[in-house]
């Protein structure tokens, strides 16, 4: 089972990611991650990827697609995946493709995590990191026992630079731009499916579960 997930930041799509691979015991993979792996291990993409970094510009999609289809062939993935952050623009999601057909392969779903962009802006500004221990509330959802205070620390709750309304509206820019096309995309291959992301979270995810399942 072969899934990618879409949606906007903040609507929620790496909570479903995780809960997805440990329902179906499929890893889930985060360019992040992959890039910090290969960085930390030195391999050859590694290196290519960190010469990139260290200029603050972006990897490109050919070697970001190389290092995802590098991670994608490993043994743990043989029953499937859940793709998180890749593709973002409809370049990396032809690159990958192509990449998948040379070995037989494609994906399964696309599912995409629908919020209104009001709803991930009030959502975000919600919520408070901890900048000692990096534990992360909602003052809605999952507020601190102390308003401002940590739970695991003691240490001052703070609203993060990035979670600031001006900052997420900037980022759901970006997204609907570069990202929001990938949903036709994915819908012109007969492959996606929207689930409604304004719903508590177990919900979303028994959504998830009704189109992958059981």
């Amino acid at each position: 089972m072969k899934i990618i997930m879409l949606g906007a930041p903040g609507a929620g799509k790496g909570t479903q990611a995780k809960q997805i691979s440990a329902k179906y015991s499929i890893p889930h993979i985060s360019t992040g991650d992959i890039f910090r792996a290969n960085i930390k291990n030195g391999t050859e993409l590694g290196k290519k990827a960190k010469t990139y970094m260290d200029q603050g510009a972006l990897v490109p999609d050919e070697l970001t697609c190389d290092l995802v289809m590098d991670r994608i062939q490993q043994d743990d993935c043989k029953n499937g995946f859940v793709l998180d952050g890749f593709p973002r623009t409809i370049p990396q999601a032809e690159a990958l493709d192509e990449a998948l057909k040379k070995v037989n392969q494609s994906m399964d779903y696309a599912i995409d995590v629908d919020v209104p962009d009001e709803n991930i802006v009030k959502r975000m500004g919600g919520r408070r990191a901890c900048l000692s221990c990096g534990a992360t509330y909602h003052i809605q959802f999952n507020p601190t026992k102390v308003e401002g205070v940590c739970d695991a620390c003691g240490s001052k709750t703070v609203l993060r630079d990035d979670d600031k309304p001006e900052t997420v509206k900037k980022r759901l820019t970006v997204y609907h731009d570069q990202t929001q096309p990938l949903i036709n995309f994915y819908d012109n291959k007969g492959i996606l499916k929207t689930v409604d992301g304004t719903q508590d979270l177990n919900k979303v995810f028994e959504d998830i579960v009704a189109i992958l399942g059981e």
